[in-house]
């Protein structure tokens, strides 16, 4: 059976989506089956970003049980695959959380790695897909307040025996404000397995709805991507640094 692993936050703007997609295309190059699925169910985006804004049939039919899982999975073109969510303001009638809990065990069947985009927050629909998951991978920015909110999430897993495997901070600008990875490590009590900087080549990638890794694949974004897929799959990768990280090392 296949990992199912949470990509949660506990607050939206993060960077969920991001990952989710970049991760899902990095793993497929190192030759793993991936399914993404699209766990937004009121404000989904992870079709969007891939170039999927309009599928016939959607985790919503799933759930509702008017479609099977196979006639959802969509064969994405970077060597995924993807469950998309609807992106019309479309609510799902029936009670969820057996319907989330089979459809995911399906999916484990058949992937390597199935990669849930949450919804941003705590509310009910994260809840559902975190309490079905074996595994959360948490994603904040490097500011108290965001990685607050990734306690609680975590507090949470917990509490619904889905296991913690470690934080990605995402967005780092190297601001004297900005929390060191040490220090949210012993905030969180899990292990950061990914530093991801800020990256103007995301910014198109997202524009252009192909994966970073994809897109730009040199950039410092993507190789911090691809490193922490390998840390996945017990592979190893050094991102190159910056130039700015590397002179300043000269210099001290």
């Amino acid at each position: 059976m296949g990992r199912i692993i949470a990509v949660a936050s506990g607050k939206g703007g993060v960077g969920k989506t991001t990952l989710v997609s970049n991760l899902s295309a990095a793993l497929a190059r190192y030759g793993q089956n991936v399914i993404a699925v699209d766990g937004n169910l009121t404000t989904s985006n992870l079709g969007l970003h891939l170039g999927v804004s309009l599928y016939p049939v959607t985790i919503h039919d799933i759930l509702e049980g008017v479609a099977d899982v196979n006639d959802a999975l969509l064969y994405h073109e970077h060597g995924f695959r993807i469950i998309p969510a609807d992106i019309s303001i479309r609510e799902v009638k029936r009670s969820r959380n057996k319907a989330v809990e089979s459809m995911l065990y399906k999916l484990s069947g058949i992937a390597d790695f199935v990669l849930i985009d949450t919804a941003a927050g705590l509310g009910k629909e994260t809840v559902q897909f975190l309490r079905a998951a074996d595994e959360v991978l948490t994603v904040t920015n490097p500011n108290l307040p965001a990685v607050t909110d990734a306690l609680k999430l975590n507090t949470l897993a917990t509490k619904h025996e889905t296991t913690p495997i470690g934080v990605v901070l995402n967005r780092i600008m190297n601001h004297p404000s900005e929390m060191a990875s040490e220090e949210v490590e012993d905030f969180l009590g899990i292990p950061v397995i990914g530093k991801v900087p800020e990256d103007k080549a995301v910014h198109k990638s997202i524009a252009a709805k192909t994966p970073v890794v994809v897109h730009s694949p040199k950039s410092l974004a993507a190789q911090h991507f691809r490193a922490i897929a390998a840390q996945l799959i017990g592979e190893e990768y050094t991102p190159r640094r910056s130039l700015t990280h590397t002179l300043f090392g000269w210099l001290k």
